[in-house]
């Protein structure tokens, strides 16, 4: 027998530690979009978000399966800098060919979130401390590779993993419209996404019903599913009026896609969370422990590997300073999409959420011109504040 349906308000209450970052979130964007009078919706300025908080996004992925499982990684932003370092000086100073710079840069990362990994789940010494060292070890390590001087500039090969744009490939529309340019691809593909994502939630949403276990009132399920797909395309087709859809955009599509699979459908991501949630009964009932950790700040080098290249071909030089302060970012957006600080709680689309809270924030008060000083602060406060959330929501349901 299926269970009552609760009402729009009352499932809402009853999720709202789901649900409450995605509405901080609209809510966010429509008061800067509000008090910037229209520049933050901008075409152009739509893209910059967006290449602008890609490593960030990147590096959130892989941030959330460490805290998930109990840990945290303070070094990500040291192993941007290192990592794009290396590239750089693999690139420009040696002549070595883009695509075996990147496999290498890849690799490197991944070794040293093995190495870091190893520390911490084989030898039991606590990933802050791990970690810790990481982040200064991997700072001088960026100084020294660079001498204490900026390296670049790269080819435009290299650039385009971070500033290139998905081409064009349907009939120029634009002059019919009276526009100066529309990327009828980009708007194709955008109308392709939200439409699969409303054919998977009608799946799932069945699926669901024929056991019943469809709780969620129907008329939030098409409001919900028909926002989002609204929004998809709405942000499609102003990207199309500029230039398009940015490689880096396609690129965290896939990565967070290919992450949500891990985290919903497979059992390695299934034991990642009972390993946080209870690491000595998930030990007791057979899971490798130690090989999940390990792995999990294996993937964490991985990803703000990515993240380094990304970051230099944006800038299209190293720096000694890339990296700096990242890890804070990263952890913040991790925790003010919903992750728990004990472990075992947290979600892809939440740690997303959480990154685009931060980038939107930072995006709208640089264009009012608030200082650094101020947006410091006031990053702080939002994270204080999502933390507060999280114990609230606890306490209310223990």
């Amino acid at each position: 027998m299926a269970a009552p349906r609760a009402s729009v308000g009352a499932y809402l209450k009853n999720n709202m530690r789901q649900y409450g970052m995605l509405l901080a979130l609209v809510a966010i964007m429509v008061f800067f979009q509000i008090v910037t009078n229209g520049t933050l919706m901008r075409p152009v300025n739509l893209t910059n978000l967006f290449l602008q908080n890609s490593y960030i996004v990147i590096m959130a992925l892989g941030m959330l399966l460490v805290i998930v499982a109990g840990h945290i990684d303070l070094s990500v932003g040291s192993v941007v800098g290192f990592v794009g370092a290396l590239a750089a000086v693999m690139i420009v100073n040696w002549h070595l060919p883009v695509a075996l710079v990147v496999v290498a840069s890849l690799a490197t990362g991944v070794v040293i979130g093995m190495a870091q990994g190893y520390w911490v789940a084989y030898w039991r010494i606590p990933s802050f401390i791990v970690t810790l060292a990481g982040m200064l070890v991997f700072r001088g390590a960026t100084l020294w590779l660079l001498d204490g001087q900026s390296v670049g500039p790269f080819p435009q090969v290299f650039q385009l993993i971070s500033t290139g744009f998905i081409p064009d490939v349907l009939p120029d529309i634009a002059p019919l419209f009276g526009m100066a340019r529309f990327n009828g691809t980009a708007f194709v593909i955008g109308l392709l996404v939200a439409g699969g994502i409303l054919a998977l939630a009608t799946r799932a949403r069945a699926r669901a019903a024929a056991h019943g276990m469809a709780d969620e009132p129907f008329a939030f399920f098409v409001g919900k599913n028909g926002l989002i797909a609204l929004a998809i395309a709405y942000i499609s087709f102003l990207l199309a009026t500029y230039r398009g859809l940015p490689n880096v955009l396609i690129t965290m599509a896939v990565l967070i896609l290919a992450y949500m699979f891990v985290t919903n459908s497979t059992t390695a991501g299934r034991r990642i969370y009972a390993i946080g949630g209870n690491e000595k009964a998930a030990k007791l009932s057979g899971i490798k422990t130690e090989r999940l950790v390990f792995l999990s700040f294996a993937n964490m080098g991985l990803l703000a590997a990515l993240a380094g290249l990304i970051f230099a071909a944006r800038l299209n030089t190293a720096t000694p300073k890339a990296g700096v302060s990242f890890e804070l970012d990263v952890i913040a957006a991790v925790f003010i999409g919903g992750a728990s600080m004990s472990g075992g709680v947290g979600t892809i689309v939440g740690a997303v959420i959480g990154a685009f809270i931060m980038g939107v924030m930072n995006n709208g008060m640089s264009i009012l011109g608030i200082g650094i000083d101020y947006q410091q602060v006031i990053k702080g406060l939002v994270l204080l504040v999502a933390v507060i959330f999280d114990v609230y929501n606890k306490s209310r349901s223990a």
